[in-house]
């Protein structure tokens, strides 16, 4: 904003005005330099948005408030300014877990995020309901880590909170145990009502995990997690995946620390790198512990470049190891672990990690039967304060999906999106053509005479302010996380499970297409040949008796719900080729006897 009307400088006198000629301002109180006056909007030349703009209006009129308080003789400056609140700011995020209240369901993994008192003190200030504390050991199990050790995924060259994932060859905490049972005690004392996390690990020696186990719960760990699943270096010393990978030694080492922790809940972290991931917790729970972390890191390599050299690479030699990839891209093992766990040991406790880095994801966590959810790489990415866009965002989701006056909608958005372009609304062919005339695109040369019809009929349009609608009252209850906990698993199954008889197929919405033809070059080269254009407008058409509904054609579109699956209609009776009970025939085929696929 500018202000360069001269009489309105002169007006606002004696405010000072800054080079734009707009009032300098106290963004802390939106006071100007003239006792008495406040400025605020688009006039104080500090918002950038409406929405700030009205914040910088409530802070003025606090501050006014306060000033006339200070007028008449009252002492206002200890009031403080309410934050902004809706009901979703009361839905409670606590879960119960093996015995333990978690203020939200939401925690660190035992990762770098973790690798200092100092950040994990930091994380719970941010609000983090848990923390699992780097993994330790005795101290004649100490290392030094490599450099360098953690990397950026090669499958997506996208950074920030989009970024796909990392690999890290980074092994256990450089501190010792000293360090760590000082830390455990300073933040237990300092934060009573989150829940800290000790990981502990060993080789396979009882007396080792049981004095780390002791020691740990002495200095007032809530609980304890036993690091079974080190995919790099440690399973070279026999610790990590080499105990974690034997659902023997994973019962045993269970049994050994149970039976020293007392009330102190122990969760056995497992590892991805298995056959059957299952099996191993079964294992734990045989002996004796509390629950499981499903999972740690994927055992991968990154990538190499077009010399051989790999990433990272480590010394004059260029040497690289299988490390550990963690973040998005392995969030689909990772559900698949936490969904196959809760299936087979209903209520056996689960926490979650491997890929979440957002409200979204952790439900989907907590669907699949998680009980609480660790982060690792969406920290990494941006910062621990990550936790309140989750924590709000989880409460408008249960908040949410418990409303009954907007059955349109999923979560915070549409089930299915409107139809638009270009972000705004589409008119619908029903709207925009009368006299039989056909749909017009929304590119090309169509887009102009589209543009010409709609300003016709419009012209012609009574425009009218769309009806008020009256708050609706559907208050219902909001559910509770522990009511949110594996409600998902009954619908996951085995493939056998699944209806054969409620087949879908693709539909396009050609109101949203922008014609990139991404549908038809996959469906053409990959899939089952059933898309087309259209002769006149180029317009990506269905050849519905072709369909199988493989859904390829939607996982390629850049629209979001511009393809969507709808009902067949009827059955779905494969193109088989060669009939069942023939022979192949090249007769047949050559005369068209056979349809060819």
């Amino acid at each position: 904003s500018v202000l360069s009307d001269e009489s309105v400088q002169r007006a606002l006198s004696p405010v000072t005005l800054n080079r734009w000629g707009l009032p300098e301002v106290d963004p802390t109180t939106q006071a100007t330099s003239a006792d008495g006056v406040f400025c605020a909007g688009d006039l104080a030349g500090v918002a950038k948005t409406t929405v700030e703009a009205a914040n910088d209006g409530k802070i003025a009129a606090h501050s006014i408030h306060t000033y006339l308080e200070a007028l008449a003789g009252v002492d206002a400056s200890s009031t403080t300014l309410p934050p902004f609140h809706s009901p979703i700011d009361e839905v409670d995020l606590s879960v119960n877990v093996a015995g333990l209240t978690f203020p939200n369901p939401m925690g660190l993994a035992s990762a770098p995020p973790t690798g200092t008192s100092a950040l994990i003190r930091r994380s719970f200030e941010n609000g983090w309901g848990f923390a699992v504390t780097k993994t330790y050991g005795m101290d004649h199990d100490i290392i030094t880590n490599v450099s360098p050790r953690i990397v950026r995924s090669t499958t997506a060259e996208l950074y920030g909170p989009a970024q796909s994932g990392f690999m890290n060859i980074e092994l256990i905490s450089e501190k010792t145990e000293q360090y760590w049972l000082q830390s455990i005690r300073e933040l237990t004392r300092d934060f009573p009502n989150q829940v800290l996390i000790a990981s502990i690990m060993s080789a396979f020696k009882e007396e080792d995990w049981t004095t780390l186990a002791r020691n740990a719960v002495d200095a007032g760990a809530h609980a304890l997690e036993l690091n079974l699943s080190c995919p790099h270096g440690m399973g070279e010393k026999g610790m990590g995946l080499a105990c974690g990978q034997n659902p023997e030694m994973v019962e045993d080492i269970c049994r050994w620390v149970s039976g020293v922790a007392g009330d102190v809940p122990v969760f056995a972290k497992l590892t991805p790198n298995v056959t059957d991931i299952v099996v191993i917790a079964a294992a734990a729970q045989r002996g004796g512990a509390a629950g499981v972390t499903a999972t740690n890191t994927v055992s991968g390599l990154m990538g190499l470049d077009s010399t051989g050299d790999a990433w990272p690479a480590v010394g004059k030699d260029k040497k690289t190891t299988y490390g550990g990839v963690s973040g998005n891209i392995i969030r689909p093992i990772a559900l698949r672990a936490v969904s196959a766990i809760a299936r087979a040991l209903p209520g056996f406790p689960i926490l979650a990690t491997g890929g979440c880095d957002s409200a979204h994801t952790a439900l989907q966590f907590l669907q699949a039967g998680a009980h609480a959810v660790q982060v690792c790489s969406a920290v990494q990415n941006q910062d621990s304060s990550v936790i309140v866009d989750y924590k709000s965002g989880l409460q408008a989701l249960l908040y949410m999906n418990a409303r009954t006056s907007r059955p349109d909608w999923k979560g915070q958005y549409f089930d299915v999106t409107p139809s638009h372009q270009r972000g705004k609304p589409t008119i619908t062919e029903r709207q925009l053509i009368s006299s039989g005339e056909p749909f017009l695109p929304n590119f090309g040369h169509f887009a102009k005479k589209k543009s010409a019809k709609l300003a016709s009929v419009f012209g012609a349009a009574e425009l009218n302010p769309p009806p008020s609608v009256p708050a609706v009252n559907d208050a219902v209850p909001v559910p509770s996380m522990n009511d949110v906990i594996g409600s998902a698993t009954g619908r996951i199954g085995a493939w056998h499970e699944l209806s054969q008889e409620e087949q879908v197929i693709a539909r396009i919405d050609p109101t949203m297409c922008v014609n990139c033809g991404a549908c038809y070059t996959s469906c053409n080269d990959a899939g089952y040949q059933a898309i087309t254009f259209e002769a006149d407008t180029h317009i990506a058409e269905i050849v519905k008796e072709d369909c199988t509904g493989c859904t390829l054609c939607l996982s390629v579109c850049p629209v979001n719900d511009c393809i969507t699956m709808v009902s067949r209609g009827g059955p779905y009776n494969p193109d088989r080729a060669v009939p069942l009970g023939e022979k192949f025939d090249s007769g047949k085929w050559a005369s068209g006897q056979y349809v060819a696929s």
